[in-house]
């Protein structure tokens, strides 16, 4: 059993360490590449497209060496979302590389202090919706990429989340989804055996196979929420606990 998780652990690691050589081969080459040679009205499609491609590449990687195994209750139907606001829990780390490798055209909210980042920098500021403290920017921007089709995902908690203590959400998704009338889609990612969760080692990986469980919950619209005896702040708080309710476990 010992001999197994180190084995596992050492898979993880080498696997964790050919991530990030991807993302610096996109970061420092492929993405400047497409800068430079690709139309800006084409660009974001190809920035999302290579995303997705690659980070599900290393998703279908990390199942064959049986380190996770992936499993929605609805893949061809999030395959067709389009347009439409992401809420999901944040279990782990690799979160956002299994939900932007399963959905194509789709782009997620990220720290403005990742546009730092050494790996990930120049990806962030060049596909990525920076959660900038100014609202109105912010909305601007939501608009114009939903517009285009895209989908945004959010991590209403901010960060990952721990099992023992109750989600605390921000309220940036019911933001958007209220001031562009989009229909936002609940997702529940559970792990039935804690792995990249915060504050754990990511060469943590376990004796077993972790089951990454993928529920799409009922659509949250927000137009549902608005009645004119309430304020702003009393819908977004509604919606609010709409997406906790569909995201929770």
């Amino acid at each position: 059993m010992i001999l197994r998780k180190i084995f596992r652990s050492l898979v993880v690691i080498f696997l964790f360490g050919f991530f990030g050589c991807g993302a610096m081969i996109l970061n420092f080459v492929i993405f400047p590449f497409i800068a430079t040679f690709i139309k800006q009205e084409k660009r974001r499609h190809t920035y999302c497209k290579v995303v997705h491609k690659t980070w599900k590449f290393f998703c279908d990687l990390m199942q064959k060496s049986n380190s996770i195994k992936i499993n929605f209750d609805s893949e061809e139907e999030i395959k067709n979302l389009k347009s439409k606001i992401i809420v999901a829990n944040h279990p782990s780390f690799i979160d956002i590389v299994i939900l932007i490798g399963y959905l194509p055209n789709t782009i997620c909210v990220a720290k403005k202090e990742l546009r730092k980042n050494f790996f990930m920098g120049n990806i962030v500021k060049s596909l990525f919706l920076i959660n900038d403290e100014n609202k109105e920017i912010l909305i601007q921007e939501t608009t114009k990429i939903l517009d285009e089709g895209f989908n945004i995902i959010v991590f209403p908690t901010g960060t990952r989340t721990d099992t023992n203590t109750e989600l605390k959400l921000h309220k940036g998704a019911s933001l958007m989804a209220l001031h562009t009338k989009t229909d936002i889609i609940p997702i529940n990612i559970h792990c039935d055996k804690k792995f990249l969760a915060k504050n754990q080692c990511f060469c943590d990986a376990n004796s077993q196979t972790i089951n990454y469980n993928i529920t799409v919950n009922n659509t949250i619209t927000p137009t549902d929420y608005m009645q004119k005896n309430l304020t702003d702040i009393q819908i977004r708080n509604r919606i609010n606990n709409a997406i906790k309710e569909g995201i929770i476990d």
